[in-house]
């Protein structure tokens, strides 16, 4: 497996896809980052994440059923892997561990 960092962008997708659960695919994915960050973003930089988060291991595909709807093609499907769960309980244990370190008396001050 290539390196465990997680860039913002990657755990946000990864994050999606927990979310989205058994129909987390490309456009889905897309769209459901788009309505809860208020970012616009391309399927294709959503496509090379999958990608890259696919051969570090966070996650796994494969392809679900055809429907009409898509003219017959199948969805790539992806699942979280255990890695995946583990990189992001380490990145929310990591960012309340220093959100808690910061001083009260900052977020105190107007």
């Amino acid at each position: 497996m290539k390196g465990t960092h997680l860039g913002e962008f990657e755990e946000i997708v990864l994050l999606t896809v927990g979310i989205l659960y058994e129909d987390a695919y490309g456009l889905a994915i897309t769209d459901e980052i788009e309505n809860r960050t208020g970012r616009s973003i391309t399927i294709s930089s959503v496509h090379k994440a999958l990608n890259r988060l696919e051969a570090k291991g966070f996650l796994t595909s494969q392809m679900g059923g055809a429907t009409e709807e898509r003219g017959g093609r199948q969805k790539r499907l992806f699942t979280l892997t255990t890695y995946g769960k583990n990189a992001l309980n380490e990145a929310r244990e990591l960012r309340n561990s220093m959100y808690s370190a910061i001083p009260k008396m900052l977020w105190q001050q107007g």
